[in-house]
Formats: structure tokens, sequence, C-alpha cells
């Protein structure tokens, strides 16, 4: 095996028992990323000289008994994380230059354990997408099939493991964005409470919905991962001040005697039917394992996707407001006049997609029409949540696919906004309720595509859907297929 296939359990092991380094783990790593990268596009800025300065800071930190678990270990951020120094673009011309003064809480975190950063992973701009064909710095393509999307936004967090090009990725999941690559991908990719991780450093999309989480090479350090990066920050507002659970110490115990909910509204006609097979299958696999098998209903599902797209580009429209070319970020230098420089400077900035939400979201913002969109958004919000809660008063996780199909081809929904928004449908709701959600392995397409199952937990639940992925992991072989790329 070689390094860059191991997990990030395993690379923890061999660096604690000094059976090799971080310096030749993150070698390994930078030689997969010059080997690979010219076709997959994972990486829009990677830093080898920060990378292996970092790896001996963390060997000398292990020699010293100093070391923990994540200390060694090679890992690379959505390029929407602020990081000190470090070039950060959100994958928009309008940022391509951009070197922030202090870095995202998430990676602090990550950095005082001594994680050692590989680079900045490309994405849609600005998070608006969900096939990562909208970057400013080329499409990034999946592993599996380099003619298929990796999914969006967090693609290139997934493109990253699926390559074995890191052996751990964080992303931001505001509508599904780091559970629908993952699926496409076949890696794990969890997206947190809204509030279990600090959005702090991390460029706003839609402030209510944006989430950080992990995207991993199996369960365990999915666990792992979250429970670094977990917990109450001061610096955020919106962060919960709960005790954060010892996650991989909760992946033992099964899920006999569990019951797992099906809502109906998730298993539709149009589903794929590679998708459909492989949730009966995981299905059969819970039922084996003794779970039980519930049907129920989430009522308000149909008007998730409206919802979303008047909530989202609506926060989008004011988050993006501050990219006017004055204190940071692209300027026109040829215009007259302050109203000229910002709109040549925001024309010039911002892609079409990230256009097309700013107007979405400025009209549905706008006077007059506020209380016919917006606000009438939020009420049906506040409906699909209280569908969630209801039915966890009947069952303690529900289990739905995560996208209708497997990746699609590069550029067979670029034309077609309405298409591509509709392949979220299964992962919007999650977010707007607030809740918790996982993308697993489960099986593959007709075509040899990864297709990924979701397990829905409830607010503040993620101990619930690890320990249920880890079980359905454990009890298949999806997780342990490799991209031959």
């Amino acid at each position: 095996m070689e390094l860059f296939d191991l997990t990030l359990h395993e690379l923890s092991e061999k660096l604690r028992r000094r059976e090799l380094s971080s310096v030749e783990a993150t070698g390994a790593m930078l030689a997969r990323i010059e080997a690979t990268d010219k076709n997959v596009n994972a990486f829009i800025t990677v830093t080898p000289e920060q990378a292996l300065r970092d790896a001996d800071a963390a060997d000398r930190r292990i020699a010293t008994g100093e070391g923990e678990p994540l200390t060694g270990i090679p890992i690379a951020l959505k390029d929407i994380f602020l990081t000190q120094g470090v070039r950060t673009t959100c994958a928009s011309r309008i940022l391509e230059n951009f070197i922030p003064p202090y870095s995202a809480t998430a990676w602090e975190k990550l950095k005082e354990r001594g994680m050692v950063l590989l680079g900045k992973l490309n994405q849609d701009e600005f998070a608006m997408g969900s096939s990562s064909e909208s970057s400013a710095f080329g499409v990034t393509r999946n592993p599996w099939d380099l003619e298929c999307i990796p999914g969006g936004s967090s693609g290139g967090s997934a493109a990253a493991i699926a390559a074995r090009q890191a052996t751990a990725t964080l992303g931001t999941d505001t509508g599904g964005s780091i559970r629908q690559p993952a699926s496409h991908c076949g890696c794990v990719g969890l997206k947190p409470t809204y509030g279990r991780v600090s959005r702090y450093g991390v460029i706003a999309y839609a402030s209510s919905l944006d989430q950080v989480g992990p995207v991993t090479r199996d369960v365990r350090d999915c666990a792992l991962m979250l429970g670094a990066v977990a917990g109450h920050d001061p610096k955020d507002s919106t962060s919960v001040d709960l005790p954060v659970p010892d996650y991989a110490a909760a992946l033992e115990g099964g899920v006999k005697g569990l019951k797992i909910g099906l809502p109906k509204e998730y298993f539709i006609e149009g589903l794929d039917p590679d998708v459909r097979r492989c949730m009966d299958e995981a299905v059969a696999t819970y039922l084996s394992l003794g779970a039980e098998i519930v049907e129920l209903s989430l009522p308000h599902t149909d008007y998730a996707v409206a919802c979303y797209y008047l909530i989202a580009t609506a926060e989008a429209s004011s988050n993006l407001a501050r990219y006017d070319g004055v204190r940071f970020g692209h300027r026109n230098r040829d215009a007259k006049g302050l109203m000229e420089m910002y709109c040549k400077s925001r024309e010039e900035g911002f892609g079409a997609e990230v256009k097309r939400r700013i107007m979405l979201g400025t009209y549905a913002l706008s006077s007059g029409y506020y209380d016919a969109y917006y606000l009438k958004a939020q009420k049906v919000r506040t409906l699909i949540r209280r569908d969630f809660l209801k039915a966890f008063e009947k069952v303690d996780l529900i289990l739905a696919p995560v996208a209708p199909t497997p990746a699609f081809r590069i550029g067979e929904k670029v034309n077609d906004p309405l298409q591509m928004y509709l392949s979220d449908i299964f992962t919007i709701p999650v977010n707007l309720a607030g809740t918790c959600g996982i993308s697993v392995p489960a099986g593959f397409s007709s075509g040899g595509l990864p297709i990924g199952l979701q397990l829905v937990g409830r607010p503040f639940g993620e101990e619930s859907i690890l320990r249920a992925a880890y079980a359905f992991e454990q009890a298949t072989e999806w997780h342990k297929r490799k991209a031959q790329i």
C-alpha cells in the first residue's frame, strides 16, 4: 500500500509508532498531487514549502511525545476558509489575489493539533453550485470518471479524497455541498448541525445555512475530524455552547433496535434505478444488522428547493455586497467614477452563476416583494423544520438518497439552472431544518460511478449518524474501492 492510500487513523498510528515521518507522508501527498492534479484540478493553490516545514515541526512534536492523533496528518481545505498568509480565492476572480490577514477558526483548531496544510481546494465560485463547474479556476473532474462532475460546491474537497491527494479535507455545506460531492466521489462527508462548528473566517454565502464539515475516506476519519473542529467559538455568534462528545469513541455499538425512517417523498418516480437499487440494498443491510425500518412522511419536501433558492440567494445578495473593489479584492482601474468602479469591478470579478443568484436575491429582498418571497420562504422553512422534528419523535434516524442520480457529465446541466438546482433536492431540506446529515458510500452505478447513502439525525445528533454510518460501513465493502487514476 502506498503512503497516500492510508486513512487518517492508519497514518496516525504509523506516525505514533515512528514507522514513518510526517515529512515522508507529506512528500508522498505532494508527489501524488503533482502526478494527478493536471487531470483532476482539485487544487487552486498548493503550498509545498509550508507543508514540508509544518511536517518537520510535527515530526519534532511527535518525537517529544507531544503529538496528538491528528499531528502530522496532511490535509487540504476548500478555498472558502481564510488561511493567514495563504491565498484564499473562493474560486472567484474578485478574490484572485487575496491574502487573508487571519485564519478561520476551523483551520486554527486543526493547526493547533499539528495538521499539515497541503493547499486550497477548488469549488464552485462562492460555493454557489452543485457541480464545481462555476469556478474561475477551471472545472474539477471526478476521479472515477474524468468526463463527469465531482459534485459541488465542495467538489475539490471530495475529488482530492477520491484521488488520494490528501488524507482528509474540510468543506462547507449550504444545501448539500459536502454530502453530494462525497456521494459522487465515493467518500464520507458530514454536514454537522448548524452551530456545531464555527463559521468564523469562512467566506459567507448564506449565513443561516452554511456549515463546516469534514470529507474523509471512512467514517472513523470523519469522527476524528469532526471532534477536532466542533465546539463553541465566541467569535461566531451562531456557534452553540454545547459539550463536544468523543465521536470516535461513540462509533461502536451497532444499530440493533434503532428505528430508521424512510421518507416517502424521497423515494419518488424519476429516482435513478441505480440509486434506488443501492437504497434498497442499504435498507436490507440495516435490517440484517437489527435495525427497524419505519415509513414516514416529510410533507413539505416539495417546497424545499424553492424555499432554499429564495433564502440562500437573498442572504448571498447581502453577503456579497462587500465585494465592491474598495477595501480588498479585484478593482477595475479604468473607471471614471465611484459608481462605475463598483459596477465594473463586480461585473469583471463575478461569474455568471454568482451574478444570477445576486440578482435573484436582490429581487426577493426588494421593496414590495420582501413579504411575498423572502418572508414567506422563512415561514415555509419553519414548516420543513417541524416536519423533521415531528419525524424524530417516531424514529432515531432518517435514511434517504443523497442525490437523485449518480454524477452527471460535465456540461450536461450547465445551461439548465433548474435541473442543476434539483440535484440538491434530497440534501437542501436538512440545511433548512438546521440538523445534521452524513453521506457514506453505498454502491456503484452500472457505469461504475459511486452512489452515497444519506443518514439524517436529530439536531446535535452527530453521534447517532456516525454510529449508524460506521455500522453500515463495517458491513459492506464499498468504502474500500479506489478510483483508478
